[in-house]
């Protein structure tokens, strides 16, 4: 069991990964929820820089808009080469 007590650290870069995770979670679902193919929308919106492709259901475009294309599509990636 770990110290809860502890201090822990984190770096902007990691705190700067979890939001774009958290960011793609919260999209996904409100997707999801609307009907759509959460996986479809998204590749659409960063192959096109189209907002249309997300809907403002839970403020789903406004959250995904906030992060520059190309740090989601480096974090995909990453994700990807990791597994």
């Amino acid at each position: 069991m770990r110290d809860i007590t502890e201090t822990m650290t984190f770096t902007t870069e990691e705190i700067r990964r979890e939001n774009i995770k958290a960011v793609l979670r919260e999209v996904s679902e409100a997707l999801e929820e609307r009907g759509y193919n959460s996986v479809n929308q998204i590749a659409g919106y960063l192959i096109s820089n189209d907002p249309a492709y997300i809907s403002s259901h839970r403020n789903a475009r406004n959250l995904i808009q906030r992060i520059e294309r190309y740090e989601i599509i480096e974090e995909l990636v990453r994700a990807y080469l990791e597994k």
